[in-house]
């Protein structure tokens, strides 16, 4: 993407100004499905932080689990280390996760390896703990990648990348020296997410065959829908929104703009089949086993 374009999607997506000469309400070209990672029939159950909701989250354990789930992706949020290294974790600092305390960016990943990532999901939920789960460590990206290889498939989210300059070429080197982006969508065994659209933008740069989806804390839903949908087509394939924050019509209007939409959290059966019922293409869950039946329930009706 040029950079003259690029400032104008994030000028469009931050003040609802419209990108390539748009306008709002006009129809979408239809994206060339070779993009999308997955047919748009296909409802995507993400395991979100891994199955979190019964194993602590950003760990190998709870990976696993997703996968013994047939969750369909595992969700990885990185954060990097002041020596440069891409690890698992959603906050920007350990204190919330593990026993130690400290912004990431100021550890290396020798000390974050020293800490324990485990035990405060057994003081948290008592009724769910194991000993197992005692002295689990923070993976790296790689680490992740080494164990499960090209069998399963990543939703992997850029956080906080202002603090971590270099983070998306890193990505992308984990991801070729794996083989995991491939030349288009569907090759591809993964699926990038951001709240930072520049962050995307600089991934479409340096990869424009990768499938990429734009998170939305606050998805625009009065007549600014439409410029920002539009904006955001020029580089993601779809929208990733706050459940809590969207209406069916948002949904439809999703579609209409030809992007998928996979909202975040969803923990309830009733959450769940409202989503389904709404024509969400998938969605992240800390429980993919009740979302996996609650989809084969869906279908059934």
């Amino acid at each position: 993407m040029k950079k003259s374009l690029k400032r104008m999607v994030i000028v469009a997506l931050s003040i609802g100004l419209v990108a390539s000469g748009l306008a709002p309400g006009a129809s979408a070209k239809k994206k060339d499905e070779s993009l999308y990672p997955v047919p748009s029939s296909k409802i995507l159950n993400v395991a979100h932080r891994g199955a979190s909701g019964y194993a602590p989250e950003h760990t190998l354990v709870a990976y696993e689990m997703g996968e013994k789930m047939k969750a369909d992706y595992i969700e990885i949020d990185l954060q990097m280390t002041k020596d440069g290294v891409l690890i698992a974790m959603h906050d920007t600092t350990v204190d919330r996760t593990t026993n130690g305390s400290g912004a990431v960016a100021d550890m290396t990943l020798e000390e974050i390896k020293e800490l324990d990532a485990g035990s405060w999901f057994n003081e948290r939920n008592p009724e769910k703990a194991k000993s197992k789960y005692v002295g689990l460590k923070v993976p790296t990206l790689e680490e992740v990648f080494r164990k499960f290889g090209r069998s399963s498939l990543y939703y992997i989210e850029t956080k906080s990348p202002e603090l971590y300059p270099g983070m998306e070429a890193e990505l992308l080197r984990l991801l070729d020296k794996y083989n995991l982006a491939g030349v288009n969508g569907r090759s591809s065994k993964v699926i990038i997410q951001s709240f930072i659209p520049e962050s995307l933008l600089n991934i479409h740069e340096m990869n424009p065959n990768l499938p990429l989806v734009q998170l939305l804390s606050q998805p625009v839903l009065d007549e600014g829908a439409d410029a920002q949908l539009e904006a955001i087509k020029e580089y993601a394939i779809g929208v990733g929104p706050s459940f809590a924050r969207i209406t069916e019509e948002y949904v439809q209007k999703v579609h209409s703009h030809n992007l998928y939409i996979h909202p975040y959290t969803v923990n309830t059966r009733e959450a769940m089949e409202r989503a389904l019922d709404w024509g969400v293409n998938g969605l992240f869950t800390d429980y993919p086993d009740v979302f996996r039946e609650v989809i084969k329930e869906h279908k059934k009706r």
